[in-house]
């Protein structure tokens, strides 16, 4: 007898392992070669995987569980940093300066009375350091947690993260590009890591 529940169900895991795949190759060239158009191409390849991992009437077969978390992790850690890029970009644009170590250059407050009349340049200072790395280890600690079935992880990442940075945060362009940042790269590592909790559940 026909199985129309097996025929959908194998065309959903068809398309949901060309999709990943795609988009894990996608984001590797988008971090080798940052592009808004890649992460758009990653963005729009993940949605798929997501929407047909969500669509399977059973769990895919288990073999093929680690090829799928080795593509999500793929995903997530190569497509979180020009992701978190583009959204920085679309909402930051080029207000902000970028430093020689990852971070941002933020003005110092005026401490003397030139500085305050503007009579001598205000130095400086780079704040956010080391962005990349600390985004590469949040993003496979979040898609690890989500492949896992253990969410709750994700606040005890953010509390790490939060209090790292504390006490960067003091000036406003600092804390807008934290907030978005981490919020863009942690949403695109969640993505990525529920497409394999999906199909293997």
């Amino acid at each position: 007898m026909f199985d129309l529940t097996a025929v959908a169900d194998t065309v959903a895991s068809t398309v949901l392992f060309l999709s990943l795949a795609g988009a894990a190759a996608v984001s590797v060239i988008a971090y080798l070669r940052p592009r808004a158009l890649f992460v758009w191409i990653a963005t729009g390849a993940l949605a798929v995987a997501l929407m047909c991992a969500s669509t399977l009437s059973a769990p895919t077969a288990g073999g093929f569980a680690p090829l799928l978390t080795i593509l999500a992790l793929t995903v997530a850690v190569f497509g979180g940093s020009p992701a978190a890029g583009t959204a920085l970009q679309l909402a930051m644009g080029t207000s902000v300066s970028p430093g020689i170590h990852g971070g941002i250059l933020i003005t110092t407050k005026p401490t003397t009375d030139a500085e305050r009349q503007g009579l001598v340049a205000t130095p400086q200072h780079e704040v956010l350091r080391g962005g990349r790395v600390i985004g590469i280890l949040e993003r496979v600690a979040a898609a690890g947690s989500i492949v896992a079935g253990f969410p709750e992880a994700l606040a005890i990442i953010v509390a790490v993260k939060g209090v790292g940075r504390f006490t960067e945060l003091e000036a406003a362009e600092a804390r807008e590009r934290f907030i978005i940042g981490t919020l863009a790269s942690l949403i695109w590592a969640c993505a990525a890591g529920l497409v394999v909790h999906l199909a293997v559940r």
